[in-house]
């Protein structure tokens, strides 16, 4: 077990049904802030992923609220109507009742797309990633950012986010190497590691020559309990 002197934090906005990276980075840390109090940003990977499928990738998008909200934030962002839900859903099957263990991800999964009312993004984003991380043992304790005080100003923000939370080690993905300030870090004391996202090894993928990139459900439903083995940091 990790010293509590030692915690490791990772600050991230939240994704419609993520790829295998970011559950790797959630199981390694021990507090993952969901950093929803950003700016929406349009054609990214907040409201939509892709799956595979015999004809290629496939884009499963959420509809949202964004006519004349220029400037609102992913908490904010609402959804726009509930028939996507089932649209989505008939593409899953579609393209994954083949795989092995589709009866098994259905379970837990159908009634996220099929039972639940969300109205907006935030929440069903977190609902589809906490899902995810009951289902492979992702111990990690998930919040959101508005469950600490914000301050002004990109890096700084993110560092006081950061000793809010009691963390000792920052874990950022690499996309932030553009902006972070590194120095700021270190004079609050707190370690900056850069999360890397090489050295992932096939799994069993339907559908043709094989991706890294989709959701994470397609290798839980190819491969079930034991996705684990194809990532780096989630553990039996």
């Amino acid at each position: 077990m990790r010293s509590e002197r030692m915690k490791r934090v990772a600050i991230v906005q939240s994704n419609y049904i993520p790829w295998k990276g970011y559950f790797d980075m959630i199981a390694s840390v021990d507090e993952f802030i969901l950093f929803d109090d950003m700016q929406y940003t349009r054609r990214d990977w907040r409201n939509r992923n892709q799956i595979k499928t015999p004809q290629g990738l496939q884009w499963l998008t959420v509809p949202v609220k964004v006519k004349g909200k220029y400037h609102q934030t992913i908490r904010d962002t609402e959804m726009d109507g509930g028939g996507w839900a089932a649209s989505h859903w008939r593409s899953i099957v579609q393209n994954y009742r083949r795989a092995k263990y589709f009866e098994e991800i259905c379970q837990w999964l159908q009634p996220i797309y099929l039972e639940s009312a969300f109205t907006h993004l935030s929440q069903l984003n977190r609902a589809c990633i906490e899902a995810v991380c009951r289902y492979l043992g992702i111990a990690t304790v998930i919040n959101n950012s508005w469950d600490y005080k914000l301050l002004e100003g990109k890096t700084e923000r993110l560092v006081d986010l950061c000793a809010q939370a009691g963390g000792a080690v920052y874990v950022s993905g690499p996309a932030a190497r553009d902006y972070i300030d590194a120095d700021c870090f270190s004079a609050a004391g707190i370690r900056l590691e850069w999360f890397g996202y090489e050295g992932y090894i096939e799994y069993p993928q339907l559908w043709g020559e094989f991706v890294h990139g989709v959701t994470i459900l397609d290798v839980l439903f190819n491969c079930g309990k034991e996705s684990y083995r194809y990532m780096r940091y989630v553990k039996p």
